[in-house]
């Protein structure tokens, strides 16, 4: 596997070496002591969740405040997304910055986002299927929004707003100046 550190403190883009033959292909899509030697982080999960959307849906920017935070390792198993991380951590030399890649089925790369960074999604295939472990258990109570369209974030999603599906938890999302910082 092939680990990418990204531009944001402790974010990693993970590329899986595919083996190829008549049938298929064949590829490890995680390997606990490798992905910590290799990043230093700790990488210990705890559940797994999927998503199924449409094109044109917008899911984010989440996060869970507090001990509640959660680290996430995200793929694509069908279709392809634009993925995007915000760094929330006050003392981190990235705070308030933020990126977005390109995940896919195809390209079958995977994001690693440590706590503290709000997490969101768009669409841009006709489905995309979305797989990520978390090092946290979810906690309703801690869930958070982050607003998708706040200046000071900067956010260029592929969709104007009015073309984006967005649940409505997703559309009222707070503004960078009141969401809670780690």
């Amino acid at each position: 596997m092939k680990f990418t550190p990204l531009t944001l403190d402790g974010v990693w883009l993970m590329e899986p070496v595919r083996y190829y033959d008549a049938r298929g292909y064949f590829c490890e899509t995680f390997r606990k002591e490798e992905f910590e030697r290799i990043t230093g982080q700790s990488a210990d999960f705890v559940q797994e969740n999927e998503s199924v959307s449409a094109y044109g849906v917008v899911r984010g920017l989440h996060f869970q405040a507090g001990d509640a935070s959660q680290a996430k390792l995200v793929r694509v198993t069908e279709g392809t997304i634009i993925d995007v991380a915000v760094d929330l951590r006050e003392q981190s030399p990235t705070y308030g910055r933020h990126i977005c890649v390109e995940l896919s089925a195809e390209n079958g790369l995977s994001l690693y986002i440590p706590r503290g960074f709000a997490h969101g999604f768009a669409v841009i295939s006709p489905t995309a299927k979305f797989v990520y472990k978390v090092d946290n258990y979810y906690c309703p109570e801690a869930e958070r929004t982050l607003s998708l369209f706040d200046p000071t974030v900067g956010v260029e999603w592929p969709f104007e707003a009015e073309k984006m599906t967005l649940s409505p938890k997703d559309a009222k999302g707070v503004a960078w100046a009141e969401c809670e910082k780690f």
